[in-house]
């Protein structure tokens, strides 16, 4: 291919085009390194051919043109753009009298598609060469900026060997294939080729986008398609990339380490999306090959089997826009905040919510529903209920299933159990377009000792402390993250990114945030080691879980990050500034086990433990808390929630009513495990699927689902429960100190103090009749809530729909109301403003009347 149209220039038809003049040009090179070699293959040229020199020069440029006709073929239509001929050879015969101390960084090549010779020179030359044979041309300008200097080079050693086409991987020797991997200022955009500035980041552990070149990225290299693996194992010696389709063989296809980072990468033409593979990883510490995970990868097998799956996670089309740009909104001039917005989660387990053994859009032996099943169906029942979030138990891929999720070997990909990663973007999007949030269970305290996932990855322990005092969990079996370690954090905070990136979660619950907080968790005298100050807590975890905090609220300033803490830890959910660890929420395990406590007891008994129920509020406003009432409370024979609740069937139901309602008026926001609000009757079995039939065959679990349905929404569109749930400006005793007869009762308070909400719990099941309280402001107070109403199962005893106050003084307050107290109930009544200006319709007899609006049953 010449640079110039002849067509066009018919004069011009006789000069050399610019392949020959670079194939002349190496052999003057190869002249000028090896003079006296090159003067015995002319003499011995010369002895074989009796033509004259003109015609000998003839045939050699007929041999290069033909030559390069075939290079010609070969090249794509992107790069048939050259350089002009003279530019050409004054570029040459510039860089003939420079210095050799300069490097020209190598350049993505074309190839071949017949084997050619290689001639290996130092790179200052090289360039040239190479881009003839493999069809690539390089028509930038060499300038400082992107040359290597090496004052060192000197006289090369020429070496000769033969390159076949069809291995287009072995075309670059391993020195030119580090430079590629190396480059930074050539690199096309979206290359997958690992650089010294993302190595810098990734030993630094500030690489957090690593998801976008490491595992296997499908990707086009020198023009060939196929996947660039790249992994992190400082302590191998050889890596090789296995699977189906090289027979699950070693030493084929073989990574190479780049840069000192202890990463190695290598670029397989030829995959696609679908393929299996694993990684066999030699030891230098004991020789000793292993086959491993990628812990990068995006995709695993269905276990049993426990390969890695290609797979390209960026071709699915989100719908969810206008949920995602929703997170943006403000009220007014300020941002709306989870801290003012009505937080409902409905926790489940993808596993056990529902099962269908005659599945014929998703078989398999197990009776799983597949995401988009599982999708509508969850939707379609969160949405019922009123809640605002889900919150899955941990999907990211594991192989046990009675792990419930909690020991995950995949840190980047979705369990193959229910469909594809993009079967799992597609459940995400349709919650999110039917306005509901999603959060997702995320494990970075502990990981298993399964020998095919991270255990010791490459001969030692990488991921996890080697010191067993420090990194073991033995009540777990599982090992301890290393959080002193960089490329660790790197590892997990571009996990809990990715799902806010690639899979637009909500929000991430972090599993047993204590354990990764205190040294001694679990742990006897002796088994554990003192910090650097002689302390119990862990310092590296302490740093980690800020920097975490800190960088996905950089990155996604409204996203949701909830610590499962059971400790007294200090600023659990305060700011980092302020000296917190940065969550944005905390589990009040506190209050959970106070509240089963007291709920479990007789209610003969109840005054007893009075203190119970009412302690929380001594610490209510120290967190951001989340009131829990999770599947850790319904197994291992704890019972279900219903089987806490003492008495007989009625009562249990009651007071399952009556706990629900405390729940409710508590400040804090809202999380209920699945079985909850059905009222199921066994503890939670992760092997069968949850007891629906009960809320369509047993009238009492029906109510039940009503009352919880309707007890949500009221939360939901109540200011008063959600706006001012971390600040005690929102929440105000009216009485605590009745244990006698155990009977609670305060205020909640809506932040422009429009909507007062006075909540009375009777924890008896004795009727108490008029019984006063004292309000804050006259006028009529309505009773909007009852849950001792006929239509949730109760006995019907109500106030008739509400009660004018009187100006009667109550303690602290200057008015009050008498009250009808239903058994085993909770009541909740709004104050409704006067209207001055309003007119008595004739026929009304008293105001009271004006007010009886709402039929509830007999239950006010």
């Amino acid at each position: 291919m010449s640079n110039f149209d002849n067509s066009e220039n018919p004069e011009e038809s006789n000069r050399l085009s610019i392949e020959v003049l670079a194939a002349l040009r190496r052999k003057e090179i190869e002249a000028k390194l090896h003079p006296e070699q090159a003067r015995e293959i002319e003499k011995e040229e010369t002895k074989e051919t009796s033509e004259p020199v003109e015609q000998t020069d003839l045939v050699e440029h007929t041999e290069l043109v033909e030559q390069t006709e075939l290079v010609e073929q070969t090249m794509p239509a992107e790069k048939t753009e050259l350089v002009e001929q003279s530019e050409l050879v004054e570029k040459i015969e510039s860089i003939e009298h420079e210095e050799p101390v300069e490097k020209i960084e190598a350049e993505e090549v074309q190839t071949p598609v017949e084997p050619i010779q290689r001639i290996d020179i130092p790179p200052i030359i090289g360039s040239d060469i190479k881009l003839v044979e493999t069809g690539s041309f390089y028509n930038e300008t060499f300038t400082p900026e992107n040359m290597i200097t090496d004052e060192t080079i000197g006289p090369p050693d020429i070496t000769i060997e033969t390159i076949i086409a069809e291995e287009p991987d072995d075309i670059i020797p391993a020195e030119t294939k580090a430079e590629i991997i190396n480059k930074t200022e050539n690199s096309e955009e979206g290359s997958k080729l690992i650089t010294d500035f993302d190595a810098h980041l990734f030993s630094n552990g500030t690489y957090y986008k690593v998801y976008d070149k490491f595992g296997a990225q499908i990707t086009v290299e020198s023009g060939a398609n196929g996947v660039r693996f790249t992994t992190w194992a400082p302590n191998a010696g050889s890596i090789s990339v296995i699977g189906e389709f090289n027979g699950w063989r070693e030493g084929i296809n073989v990574m190479e380490k780049v840069h000192d980072s202890g990463l190695w990468s290598v670029f397989i033409p030829g995959l696609k999306e679908g393929d299996t593979y694993k990684f066999t990883i030699t030891s230098n510490v004991d020789g000793i090959p292993r086959r491993k995970i990628d812990p990068y990868a995006f995709r695993s097998e269905h276990r049993p089997k426990n390969a890695c799956v290609v797979h390209d996670i960026s071709k699915y089309e989100w719908k969810d826009s206008e949920w995602m740009d929703g997170h943006t909104k403000t009220n007014g001039s300020s941002a709306i905040s989870y801290k003012d917005s009505p937080i409902n989660i409905y926790e489940l387990h993808l596993g056990s919510w529902k099962r269908n053994y005659n599945n014929p859009e998703f078989p398999n032996e197990w009776g799983y529903l597949s995401y988009s099943q599982l999708a509508h169906d969850i939707v379609d029942y969160v949405k019922r209920m009123g809640y605002t979030h889900i919150e899955l138990m941990p999907v990211m891929e594991h192989p046990l299933d009675i792990s419930w999720g909690y020991q995950v070997t995949h840190y980047y990909a979705p369990t193959s159990r229910f469909g594809t990663p993009d079967d799992f973007m597609y459940f995400v999007d349709h919650c999110h377009q039917n306005n509901i949030g999603v959060i997702l269970d995320w494990v970075p305290a502990h990981f298993p000792a399964d020998e095919h996932a991270l255990a010791y990855y490459d001969g030692k322990q990488i991921y996890g402390y080697e010191n067993y005092k420090k990194g073991f969990h033995k009540d777990w079996n599982t090992y301890v993250f290393d959080y002193s370690r960089p490329q660790v954090w790197n590892f997990l905070i571009s996990s809990a990114l990715f799902w806010f990136e690639k899979y637009h979660i909500d929000g991430l619950r972090v599993d047993a945030v204590a354990s990764m907080l205190y040294l001694d968790y679990s742990r006897d005298q002796g088994e554990w080691e003192p910090n650097i100050h002689g302390g119990r807590e862990n310092l590296e975890a302490v740093e980690f879980l800020k920097h975490l905090n800190n960088t996905i609220h950089e990155y996604y300033p409204h996203a949701l990050m909830i610590a499962e803490e059971s400790t007294s830890w200090p600023g659990v959910s305060h700011t980092v500034e302020a000296g917190g660890l940065g969550f944005d929420m905390k589990w009040n395990m506190g209050w959970m086990n106070d509240i089963l406590l007291y709920f479990s007891k007789d209610p003969i008994h109840r005054k007893y433990h009075q203190g119970k129920i009412t302690f929380s509020l001594w610490y209510a406003f120290s967190e951001n808390f989340v009131l829990p009432v999770s599947h850790d409370e319904v197994v291992h024979g704890k019972k279900s929630l219903l089987e806490k609740m003492p008495g007989d069937n009625w009562q249990k139901f009651a007071n399952l009513r009556l706990f629900l309602g405390f729940m409710t008026g508590h400040p804090g926001k809202k999380l209920n495990f699945m079985t909850t609000d059905i009222a199921q009757y066994n503890e939670w079995n992760s092997e069968v699927s949850l007891e629906w039939e009960l809320i369509e065959k047993v009238e009492l679990n029906r109510q039940l689902n009503i009352y919880a349905e309707d007890l949500n929404r009221l939360y939901r569109y109540s200011p008063a429960l959600y706006e001012v749930d971390f600040g005690s400006e929102g929440f105000q005793w009216v009485d605590f100190s009745d244990a006698l007869n155990s009977v609670l009762s305060f205020y909640r308070i809506s932040r422009d103090k429009k909507q007062i909400l006075l909540f009375t719990f009777n924890m008896t099941p004795t009727v108490r009749y008029d019984y006063s309280f004292g309000v804050p402001e006259a006028g009529y107070w309505k009773e909007i809530f009852n849950s001792d109403a006929e239509i949730y199962g109760g006995s019907g005893i109500g106030n008739m729909g509400g009660k004018e106050s009187e100006p009667v003084k109550c303690r602290n307050w200057d008015n009050s109301v008498k009250l009808t107290l239903p058994p085993l109930a909770v009541n909740i009544f709004e104050w409704v403003q006067p209207d001055l200006n309003a007119e008595i319709e004739p026929g009304i007899a008293t105001v009271e009347d004006l007010y009886v609006d709402t039929d509830t049953g007999g239950g006010g």
